[in-house]
């Protein structure tokens, strides 16, 4: 082989080798820049949510008559169940933290995680206009440990103590092989005068949409944090990379010096009880802002975002003209991610934990009553006759399905 053709063939092989350290290097920022989402990270809410209609589908039918108690009531929307007793109703919400818990596990940072635990149980419950009464706890580990369960304990009585609650009881399972760390669920059990609940059926095109500011991120989309956390190559004890500052709301626990990530990512849910209770209760007794049926929905924003409120009514629409303020660990999420701004309204509550509909007329005046209770509630949107879906002032963010 002649000096030329060794020198030809080093180029096509310089040549060769660049080129494919341009391709590696664009395929490099594509995988790193390209958008995260929720099913990608190993939740796809379209599939569950297929899952619990066939699970729905399969269930029969009670075997309590209409008109006696324990007899089931017909519930549009799914926040809660509802069973007949008497003169009354009782309301019933399960749920639990979720994959928050791996957070808390990895931190051994449970002061939060009981508060997480009803929150996401008695705000389903105010969806149906029902005042919590109690509460039981689940609790499931690997192995005991005292020390863990009496902080949990302490978490789950201030929770109790926000709601306004009864701890009633509770069950703490050993469960090696079966569990590898820590889970915490439970059931809440409300009630409501007989023929009082509030479902959405009464709302009408112009009603308008009175959001509740959220403390941040609550219980829902850990799965899609985690990976983002572990995207950004950050401890969760680092000190945030973003200001924490939000009005209306504190990182709980946090070290005046300046919150870390985890502190801020763990911060507990926000309970309404006291606003929402108070609001319904006054309007009842006829000395609130409005009259009872004035109050014609209430959602909790939890999984599945602003898509929650298609759950209300099955042929009016909701439109999202002035959103609350983004608490900035949602900014440094979507950043991160990166995640698009529709993935991010359909995770994550995006500062807006629970919103309620209300008559066009007394509008300010319970918007005014409710910001007296909750610093940062305002009108957010209207109700709308031009379709089911959910629109935005940002165009980007529409749902027409749950």
């Amino acid at each position: 082989m002649g000096v030329k053709s060794v020198f030809t063939d080093s180029l096509q092989i310089g040549s060769f080798y660049r080129r494919l350290n341009h391709q590696l290097l664009t395929l490099r920022q594509y995988v790193v820049d390209a958008p995260m989402d929720y099913a990608s990270s190993g939740v796809d809410i379209d599939a569950e949510g297929a899952a619990i209609a066939s699970l729905i589908e399969s269930l029969s039918g009670s075997v309590r008559k209409p008109g006696t108690r324990g007899a089931p009531v017909p519930l549009p929307g799914g926040f809660g169940g509802i069973i007949e007793f008497g003169d009354s109703c009782l309301a019933l919400a399960t749920d639990g933290v979720g994959s928050k818990l791996q957070l808390a596990n990895q931190l051994g940072r449970y002061q939060g995680v009981g508060i997480d635990c009803v929150a996401m149980n008695v705000n389903d419950l105010l969806c149906v206009g029902a005042e919590p009464l109690a509460f039981v706890d689940y609790i499931a580990v690997p192995e005991t440990d005292p020390e863990t369960h009496s902080i949990i304990g302490g978490s789950l009585a201030e929770a109790c103590r926000r709601a306004r609650i009864t701890l009633a009881g509770g069950e703490t399972a050993t469960l090696p092989g079966i569990v590898t760390e820590l889970d915490l669920s439970g059931t809440a059990l409300g009630w409501f005068p007989a023929g009082q609940a509030i479902t959405g059926e009464h709302l009408e095109a112009g009603d308008v949409i009175i959001g509740l500011p959220s403390s941040g991120v609550h219980s829902n989309g850990y799965t899609l944090l985690r990976a983002i956390v572990e995207k950004s190559g950050l401890s969760l004890s680092d000190t945030a990379p973003f200001d924490t500052n939000h009005p209306g709301r504190e990182i709980e626990g946090a070290n005046k010096s300046g919150a870390t990530l985890g502190e801020v990512l763990l911060n507990p849910t926000r309970i309404y009880v006291d606003p929402i209770i108070d609001l319904i209760d006054s309007c009842r007794q006829g000395n609130g802002p409005c009259a009872s049926e004035d109050i014609k929905a209430i959602a909790h924003i939890t999984g599945g975002g602003l898509s929650n409120l298609l759950r209300l009514h099955d042929s009016l629409g909701w439109h999202i003209s002035n959103p609350l303020p983004i608490p900035p660990e949602f900014n440094w999420m979507s950043e991160t991610g990166p995640v698009e701004k529709l993935e991010m309204h359909r995770v994550f509550n995006m500062g807006m934990g629970m919103c309620i509909a209300v008559s066009a007329g007394v509008a300010e005046k319970v918007e005014n009553w409710l910001a007296d209770r909750l610093s940062g509630t305002r009108i957010v949107g209207v109700v709308t006759d031009d379709g089911h879906r959910v629109t935005h002032v940002d165009s980007e963010i529409a749902f027409e399905h749950y």
